[in-house]
């Protein structure tokens, strides 16, 4: 395990699932998530169907009162169920509460401005579209941190959805970056700066739309055109991934009346 697991705050701690790879960084980061002193938890994103992962979170967490997912894609969501179960013991499943109706297990789902308490912990909500249509972040104010899912990584930059919707995400966390003490990813260590780390994100934003508008002023036509110019020093294996973020890039500028 690196560095990553175990990780964390007063109030955090993260159980590093062993997915590696090229999208996923070092592995997607389960957030076992308690206020000092108490006996239950919350767990956030409890990662890939890894059994002997989704155990480890389980001897992290302790009595798991509830599940939540930043988003749906399978690194951080598709272990959410079983865990659920094997959580619970004998008594009912454990609640798991998302944005996407189709991710809960429970009559109760999550959205913008809800505010999740448990013995004495409390985090709010925050939808932060544009990673996926159903992304949130959590602010965690015991410990001014926010977890951020894949809208804002350990290092690296995220693959988009919609671009427009993301810059809005990206703007929102960084107004409020200078009363956060630290971000907490989906993926990659901790961020102890976070002014720097939306600063560095919007940056490289704007740095990559100024690229593509001049590949599509030199005479580039599709995605996979853009990709050749802008990214040919990205390895090879990354590009279907940031072909479908340059396809965002396109569509945003498209949107704009600028290309």
């Amino acid at each position: 395990m690196s560095g990553i697991d175990g990780m964390g705050t007063e109030r955090a701690r993260c159980v590093l699932a062993p997915n590696p790879s090229p999208m996923t960084l070092d592995g997607t980061n389960t957030w076992v998530l308690r206020e000092p002193g108490a006996e239950r938890s919350i767990v956030v994103d409890p990662g890939p169907e890894h059994e002997e992962h989704l155990r480890r979170v389980a001897a992290q967490a302790g009595r798991v009162a509830l599940v939540l997912l930043t988003h749906g894609h399978p690194d951080h969501a598709e272990g959410a169920r079983r865990f659920a179960e094997f959580a619970a013991g004998n008594s009912h499943p454990v609640p798991i509460r998302a944005l996407d109706p189709a991710l809960r297990l429970g009559e109760e789902g999550l959205g913008e401005g809800d505010v999740v308490e448990l013995d004495g912990l409390e985090l709010r909500v925050m939808e932060t579209p544009g990673h996926t249509h159903d992304s949130l972040c959590f602010w965690l104010p015991g410990d001014r941190a926010v977890l951020t899912g894949d809208t804002v990584l350990g290092y690296g930059t995220t693959v988009v959805d919609r671009l427009g919707d993301y810059l809005a995400s990206l703007d929102r966390l960084r107004a409020m970056a200078e009363g956060t003490s630290v971000i907490l990813p989906g993926h990659g260590p901790r961020l102890d700066d976070p002014v720097g780390a939306l600063d560095h994100y919007l940056a490289h934003r704007r740095e990559r739309l100024q690229q593509v508008e001049a590949a599509v002023a030199a005479g580039a036509r599709t995605a996979r055109d853009v990709v050749e110019r802008v990214y040919a020093d990205v390895d090879r294996s990354l590009w279907p991934a940031a072909e479908w973020a340059v396809q965002a890039q396109l569509d945003y500028l498209a949107e704009r009346g600028v290309i």
